[in-house]
């Protein structure tokens, strides 16, 4: 292992769903070791085999190599046992969007690891300091907020709690200098952080002008794609994040803020309600079957 990844050199990862498969990836291409902990074999499964498909498609673009793939998958392993990781030198949490949830579960790898090992959270807009003040030493907890997809996105926010330790700061941006393509961006614990402060109201101002029957999603993406060099539209954009996961940011966002550019809009919550989540079950805002072009 080069000198440049011999800090955080084992990594236990809590959660191996979309975000945390991504995540997992992300830091065993920098030469680390991942420990994973999910709640069955088969999530563990089912991660291993999302990492395996990513890697997959990156062979086909030219992007990865089979001995790279083949690398990334040895250096990621599964357990249902918190207890696996007693030795890891940093815990990131990649679960659902629950403050209770996350709370619970850090409370209990906090039991298992050192008591200086470092806790952070992968929440795109719960409060860490929330999370910190759960936790036995809290200047150990601060927030590694990847992007969805973690292998393509570039940017990570290194999150401040009120309590975080400012070594532990220094640490986890040059952790994320060593990742390839990542840059960090040291933020406050604010709601919704930098990136999702801006970008939560600006989605929801979408899903309201489509609701209201501005023009079609298909329409509504072009415009902006074209008119202002977006890569991506925004209703493709929530599609692809999830209406559930967004509903769930914007939902936290605003109970904390009582602001009313987070308020989540009717046809999110109808969405969302309806089973209608964007690319994880094909139904969403740019799939015939689920949109409405107007109300």
């Amino acid at each position: 292992m080069s000198e440049s990844t011999t800090d955080f050199r084992t990594i236990g990862l809590l959660g191996f769903g979309t975000m945390g498969a991504g995540v997992a990836q992300v830091f065993a291409a920098s030469g680390r070791d991942v420990i994973v902990l999910e709640t069955d074999q088969a999530r563990i499964d089912a991660g291993l085999a999302a990492v395996g498909a990513f890697l997959a498609g990156g062979i086909v673009r030219g992007k990865v190599t089979d001995e790279e793939k083949v690398a990334i998958l040895a250096r990621i392993t599964g357990t249902t046992a918190a207890t696996d990781l007693s030795t890891v030198d940093v815990v990131l949490e990649s679960v659902t969007e629950n403050a209770e949830v996350k709370k619970a579960l850090l409370a209990e790898v906090a039991g298992v690891v050192g008591e200086q090992t470092p806790i952070l959270t992968n929440t795109s807009a719960l409060s860490v300091t929330d999370l910190a003040a759960a936790l036995p030493n809290p200047g150990r907890v601060a927030g590694l907020h990847f992007f969805n997809p973690a292998p393509v996105q570039a940017t990570v926010e290194v999150v401040r709690a009120l309590q975080t330790d400012d070594v532990l700061v220094d640490r986890l941006v040059a952790l994320v200098d060593t990742l390839e393509g990542k840059v960090p961006v040291v933020v406050a614990d604010r709601p919704g952080f930098l990136v999702n402060a801006l970008l939560l109201p600006y989605l929801n101002d979408v899903i309201q002008e489509f609701d209201d029957g501005l023009a079609t999603a298909e329409d509504i993406d072009v415009a902006l794609e074209l008119g202002l060099g977006y890569k991506t539209g925004p209703l493709k954009m929530l599609d692809s994040i999830g209406l559930d996961v967004h509903l769930h940011a914007t939902q936290a966002a605003y109970d904390a803020t009582v602001d009313s550019r987070y308020a989540p809009p009717p046809l999110l919550r109808q969405m969302v309600a309806a089973g209608r989540l964007g690319t994880k079950n094909g139904h969403g805002f740019r799939t015939a079957a689920a949109t409405q072009e107007s109300n």
